[in-house]
């Protein structure tokens, strides 16, 4: 109990000493060159052109015309092959992590082999994975990458001659592009940790600084505008004619999608907390701290934050979002407080505290981010955790509780345990479930959830090894032929037309019903490597070079196994090339995933661990009227 009081103290923040924000905030730096310019059609496309400007600054208050700083070059920073450390005089507090340094890190599997490599023949080669490879494999290997590098950079999106991201898909066989020649927010961040882990910063740099001027953009549907601080979905760069007597003039323009041409018309969540993700892992791989701590950067940030944790009637911790506002962005039931966002939210919040800086203007913004981390983090672990013994606890729940002493505090009725779940659930490991609200608990496995959460430290240690003990466990289910499942099982029968709207392309096993995304291999393998597991994820790597090549690099599979190419999918999808290509990277240099991995206080981690482990059915009492505590 003594514990668990401790947990209360921290909620309420009386224990704030446990968060202390050690980035400073470098003095404005004045001479900018900028590009702006906005242009309202009779339509209102928004678009920002090329124009060059002196001394402009940005004003998020009103959106009357955005200012953007014009992204400055560093390949100063870069050494002209590629290879070695780069640093800033002003980055001495990051640990400087060599992206491109060979593997410090020595894997068992690797020790194994090894140690009888004089058993090895001519034609047998090592992997940096730890696998023994024939010659002729090491060279399909090779090849293989050499294709997924060639065809990243043909997906290059230039603005104004600088590349600025990666189109989702470049597939030849496709007539009608839809918004796939976009560059998304969400499906450009494998690509940008390649480029970060190949040393080459400047597309990164561009994307985060263009993506921000396009945040202050007026954006509305049908008369009604969000909230200040949402990113957008996607952008295009647009070329259009310049007003004047020149009729062959013309300029480039970002044109934004915040969701309001977007199939469904559903705003991205998801945007800015991957944005806020990206940003610290460039200033952690490049070692540039000069972008996190510009004005403009600062204050993107802050309207993030300001967007996540505003007030509103939610009573929990979570992040309450509508269908569709994530990876998964049509119809699947995932309303509420889906586990993806909560594990992105929670690890947006994680990367803020670091960069933001301690300023007198953000020191309520500090203290909200604290206390949502706190209870953020012991909500999602307590309640969202199931194992074969919470499964017996919930299937003994008695409902109609009511009190502050009420073990079922969501009501949960225990007929909602699905047949499935019974049978399949192993002995050793567990998982956090996909969605939790009164009287639901959506029980499905969604894999970008739970990875994110042992990759943002959401998840105990604990918790984090029985992840992975249920992913080898159920193996078959989870990769089969091709890595990796977005969620499992599918949607079938009378419960798919109901909760999808009869879907055509979520059909059971396929695309977002059950289907195989092989970009979540490079998340798989930040999770591996953190957990200093990497066979699971180099196992997972050599399944898919089975394949995926043969296949054109394909956006997703179908059927249990994932034998078959998407029904839908296009060809030639940039995140799945990204993907591959992060997990090889990361499998050769595993320090260089320090550069996503958050780690949390180490005083939380065992206040939780206590208070989860030894009293999972904490009672609580009335709130005290002295001080502030969350529902949990």
């Amino acid at each position: 109990m003594a514990t668990a009081e401790i947990v209360l103290q921290v909620c309420a923040g009386a224990i704030p000493q446990l968060f202390n924000p050690k980035t400073h905030l470098s003095e404005s730096r004045s001479g900018f060159l900028s590009r702006s310019c906005i242009r309202y059609g009779r339509r209102r496309v928004h678009q920002l052109s090329c124009l060059k400007r002196e001394n402009v600054s940005v004003n998020h208050s009103r959106v009357v015309e955005c200012k953007c700083q014009r992204v400055e070059s560093i390949s100063g920073l870069t050494s002209g092959d590629g290879n070695g450390t780069w640093c800033v005089d002003n980055a001495k507090e990051f640990s400087k992590i060599d992206c491109n340094k060979p593997n410090v890190l020595e894997f068992q599997t690797i020790k194994e082999s090894t140690s009888g490599k004089e058993a090895f023949t001519s034609n047998s080669y090592l992997s940096e994975n730890g696998i023994i490879l024939d010659k002729s494999q090491k060279v399909l290997v090779d090849q293989l990458e050499d294709e997924a590098w060639e065809l990243l950079r043909k997906s290059v999106v230039y603005y104004c001659s600088t590349p600025v991201g990666t189109i989702a898909a470049n597939d030849p066989t496709s007539s009608d592009a839809l918004n796939y020649d976009q560059v998304f927010i969400r499906d450009f961040v494998p690509s940008g940790i390649a480029f970060l882990l190949k040393g080459e910063y400047d597309i990164v740099r561009n994307f985060i600084l263009h993506t921000l001027q396009l945040q202050s953009w007026e954006k509305t549907m049908d008369c009604h505008s969000p909230g200040q601080g949402l990113m957008p979905a996607s952008f295009k760069v647009r070329t259009v004619p310049l007003d004047g007597d020149d009729d062959s003039a013309t300029e480039e323009v970002l044109d934004p999608d915040f969701g309001e041409a977007a199939i469904g018309r559903v705003a991205p969540v998801d945007s800015g907390l991957w944005w806020i993700i990206l940003l610290r892992a460039y200033g952690k791989c490049s070692g540039d701290l000069s972008v996190q701590e510009r004005i403009d950067v600062q204050t993107g940030i802050k309207m993030i934050l300001r967007l996540c944790l505003a007030d509103g009637f939610d009573m929990f911790p979570t992040l309450l979002v509508t269908d569709g506002s994530c990876m998964i962005d049509r119809r699947m039931g995932i309303h509420g407080h889906p586990l993806e966002i909560q594990a992105l939210f929670y690890s947006a919040l994680l990367c803020a505290r670091e960069i933001l800086a301690p300023e007198d203007g953000s020191a309520d913004l500090i203290r909200a981010l604290n206390n949502r981390l706190v209870a953020l983090s012991f909500h999602i672990r307590e309640y969202y955790w199931i194992d074969m013994k919470k499964l017996n606890e919930i299937y003994r729940y008695k409902t109609e509780e009511y009190s502050f002493d009420a073990v079922n505090k969501f009501n949960i009725y225990p007929d909602q345990i699905s047949p499935w779940l019974v049978e399949w659930m192993p002995n050793r490991g567990g998982y956090l479930i996909g969605n939790l609200q009164p009287a639901h608990m959506d029980f499905r496995f969604f894999s970008l959830g739970n990875l994110w959460s042992i990759v943002s430290s959401l998840a105990t240690l604990d918790q984090s090894h029985a992840i992975l003990d249920l992913i080898e466990s159920k193996w078959s289910d989870l990769v089969a032929d091709m890595p990796f499942k977005i969620c499992y099982p599918a949607l079938e029968g009378r419960e798919w037309q109901i909760i999808t709207g009869c879907d055509p392309k979520n059909t059971p096993w396929s695309y977002h019903n059950a289907g195989s995304w092989p970009t979540l291999l490079w998340q798989l393998t930040v999770v591996c490597i953190k957990m200093n597991r990497p066979e699971i994820a180099a196992r997972a790597v050599e399944l898919a070079e089975k394949r995926i090549s043969k296949d054109k690099w394909p956006e997703y599979y179908d059927t249990k196994r994932g034998r078959f190419i998407g029904k839908q999918a296009r060809l030639y999808q940039t995140w799945s090339i990204g993907g591959y290509l992060v997990a090889k990277l990361l499998l050769a240099n595993p320090n260089a995933a320090k550069i996503l991995i958050t780690e949390e206080d180490p005083d939380l981690v065992n206040a939780f661990s206590c208070a989860i482990s030894n009293n999972p059915r904490r009672k609580r009492g009335p709130k005290s009227s002295s001080q502030k505590t969350y529902i949990v």
